[in-house]
């Protein structure tokens, strides 16, 4: 089969920065499916892998963690699929990506793709939106099938426009917050407004003020989905008391976690590869959460984010792909199909 792949961590400028190569189509086994991909997204994560470590892998390493493809075969312990089923999925952090052919990938981090939707559309949507429920709906404890719990409750999404940020707010909104979002140009402010967002305010500018320009002296909830490290002062001082905060960005300094002490406020992180990374039980819960995912897009209430469509997955899109996300200016998410 085709792939796209590196063994060096380099620039772009470098050919060999990703470069296409052929290998064996893989057997599934266990829990696998094998999927044949239709079409992937590209995420900041495929970018961060691909320039950051040392030294040389001995086999080329593929890239990818967005996909919508059919099943061509099952290993002996799956349940949940069957041959030719279409279906979505994030995958696994430490296994080979979707920037190929084919893929492995166990059925309990795998969803039945929505139906009556475009390939592309479909393939934007599992890491973002795993991403964004597992934020909102397990660590912050909101629920989305009781909006009138919601009501009256604020959400701040840091860096709305982005792929994240896109779904975090629709979804937050259906779950009956209030939601604002940090937007910086008219396009994206724009975007965030047409996905979900109620208000908007420019992480460019200082937070605090603009929020209470807005009537806000504090906010019940914060999603931090960009430089943690420039904007967690703020974070803390908009956050009311027993207030939560997650944040989906690493930080590279210390954080000061005492701002939060004196308003006894929840922080967390949110890696979406945490539970296939460790082989927790609640793996399934990916599952469970796709299919949920799966219907809000069926029934229209949540939209596709995709908003860059490329025709062709081989390294020189996925070149293209990654000098996009490279910019930070990018909005929504980028596609590539076969």
């Amino acid at each position: 089969m085709k792939a796209v792949g590196f063994k060096r961590h380099l620039s772009l400028e470098d050919e060999e920065s990703l470069f296409d190569f052929e290998m064996p189509i893989p057997k599934a086994t266990g829990h696998d499916l094998l999927v044949k991909i239709e079409a992937i997204a590209v995420n900041p994560i495929d970018v961060s892998v691909r320039l950051n470590g040392s030294g040389e892998y001995e086999k080329p390493k593929i890239l990818g963690w967005d996909a919508c493809g059919t099943v061509v075969a099952t290993g002996e312990q799956v349940g949940l699929f069957g041959e030719d089923d279409l279906v979505f999925y994030a995958g696994a952090f430490d296994r080979s990506g979707s920037n190929a052919e084919y893929q492995l990938v166990d059925e309990r981090l795998v969803g039945h793709a929505p139906q009556g939707m475009d390939i592309a559309d479909i393939a934007a949507m599992p890491l973002t939106s795993l991403t964004a429920w597992e934020a909102l709906f397990e660590k912050m404890r909101l629920s989305i099938d009781k909006p009138s719990e919601n009501k009256g409750k604020t959400l701040l999404v840091i860096n709305g426009a982005g792929g994240v940020g896109s779904v975090a707010t629709q979804l937050a909104h259906l779950a009956g917050l209030n939601v604002i979002a940090t937007a910086s140009r008219s396009e994206t402010i724009a975007w965030t407004k047409d996905h979900g967002a109620d208000q908007t305010i420019n992480h460019r500018q200082p937070m605090p003020s603009q929020l209470y320009e807005l009537g806000y002296e504090n906010i019940d909830y914060i999603l931090g989905l960009s430089d943690i490290d420039g904007h967690f002062k703020e974070m803390a001082e908009m956050i009311r008391p027993n207030g939560r905060i997650v944040s989906i960005t690493g930080n590279k300094k210390p954080l000061d976690m005492g701002l939060l002490k004196p308003k006894s406020v929840e922080f967390m992180w949110e890696w979406m590869y945490t539970k296939s990374y460790y082989q927790l039980p609640e793996m399934i819960t990916q599952h469970e959460s796709l299919e949920k995912i799966a219907r809000l897009l069926e029934q229209k209430k949540i939209k596709s984010t995709a908003n860059k469509i490329i025709d062709g997955i081989n390294a020189e899109n996925l070149k293209a792909a990654h000098a996009m996300i490279e910019t930070n200016s990018s909005i929504g998410k980028i596609v590539l199909c076969r």
